[in-house]
């Protein structure tokens, strides 16, 4: 199995401080290193408690014998039998677990106290601003094992205490959250500086913002989809009853009769699609969409010839044609041979594309829309949904 390049879909350090507002201790489980063919990237982490697990590190027996290291260590806090606050295991994939895998995956264990978390505040921060950061830990037992030093490019929290050591781990964080090359797991590891093993692991938030207009069939299926990605939704409509009344975790909900200014407020690069109950609000909202460039994905719900009605009225307004060429409709992956009209199938046939398109710009190459779109095409036949 092949990595992936995103991280676990769950922000670990929001799921770790639910954690531990629930018990006094929990286990980070991060792969520190990954060699050849392996379930998930370094970087992928995981939060588990004595009841529950957050996120993954690919699941298989590769997580369940981490969720049980994990779970022990926890058993032990208070008898003496307690191992190391933190500690490394190498799995040989095939040779110890038996997974056809084949490659090795060393799994970083931090056993983080409730006492001992001040820095994850500025963790949770770093996560809702899409800051990246690396924290910083010792590979041992003892108070050295329980501090953890939180980097930012121009700022540093905590102390590993020692100023000396503080100082080369700062260092070391900062080359590699700037060489990194912006990938969502790039640069975690482990590192040597006078004598003590350090754990590094970087953490670049997810730049995947995706914003949905209209609580249809459609959208609910869509969103039910984006929350099993490392996305950030926003899910617009005028129509609050009809949201439902459990969505993912990744979901917020924004109940407006002015979904215009949502569109004014998004982040650059997000990823908008349209699906709203109206044909007159959908072309209402992707005009509004046209009055900035800087999107990602532009897509908006609909047949070729609602494709065609909305380039009419474009040319009525006065737009040039090239402004129509940034709306992808109709939208979904059909030139992957999907060709269902069921809300689940639209979904999953849009989520490929979005997904298709985060992949394309994660070579770190700005696409026009109408580059991105050709590269697009080309993708999705790779696909198998």
């Amino acid at each position: 199995m092949s990595a992936k390049t995103w991280s676990a879909p769950t922000r670990w350090p929001e799921a770790l401080a639910a954690a531990l507002d629930r018990h006094p201790r929990a286990v980070v489980v991060t792969i520190a290193d990954a060699r050849g063919s392996t379930p998930r990237e370094s970087g992928a982490a995981m939060v588990v408690t004595p009841d529950a697990i957050v996120g993954t590190i690919g699941g298989g027996h590769l997580e369940y014998e981490a969720t049980r290291l994990a779970r022990e260590a926890l058993a032990g806090v208070g008898t003496g039998a307690t191992p190391a606050a933190t500690w490394l295991v190498r799995f040989p994939l095939a040779a110890r677990l038996g997974q056809c895998c084949g490659g090795v995956a060393t799994v970083a264990f931090q056993t983080v106290a409730r006492a001992d978390a001040a820095w994850l505040a500025t963790a949770r921060a770093c996560e809702r601003t899409l800051a990246p950061f690396a924290l910083v830990a010792a590979i041992g037992s003892g108070a050295v094992a329980t501090a953890r030093l939180l980097v930012t490019a121009d700022d540093a929290r905590g102390t590993l205490g020692d100023a000396g050591l503080d100082s080369v781990a700062i260092a070391a964080a900062r080359d590699r959250l700037t060489t990194a090359g912006g990938a969502p797991s790039g640069g975690t590891g482990v590192a040597t500086f006078a004598g003590v093993t350090l754990l590094l692991h970087v953490v670049h938030p997810a730049d995947f913002n995706v914003l949905v207009f209209g609580n249809g069939h459609v959208g609910r299926a869509l969103v039910h989809v984006l929350g099993a990605l490392p996305a950030h939704v926003t899910w617009v409509d005028a129509r609050e009853s009809d949201f439902p009344a459990d969505v993912p975790a990744n979901v917020e909900i924004i109940a407006t009769d002015i979904p215009d200014a949502e569109l004014r407020a998004a982040p650059p690069a997000s990823y908008v699609v349209i699906m709203t109950h109206s044909h007159a609000l959908d072309f209402d909202l992707a005009f509004a969409s046209l009055a900035r460039d800087d999107w990602r994905y532009l897509g908006m719900i609909g047949s070729r010839a609602k494709r065609a009605q909305f380039e009419r009225r474009a040319a009525e307004r006065g737009l040039p044609p090239d402004a129509s060429a940034r709306v992808t409709c109709p939208i979904g992956a059909a030139s992957a041979g999907i060709s269902s009209k069921e809300p689940g199938a639209i979904a999953i046939a849009v989520a490929a594309e979005l997904l298709a398109l985060r992949e394309i710009g994660e070579t770190g190459v700005r696409l026009e829309f109408s580059t991105a779109r050709q590269a697009l095409r080309s993708t999705l036949p790779k696909i198998r949904v």
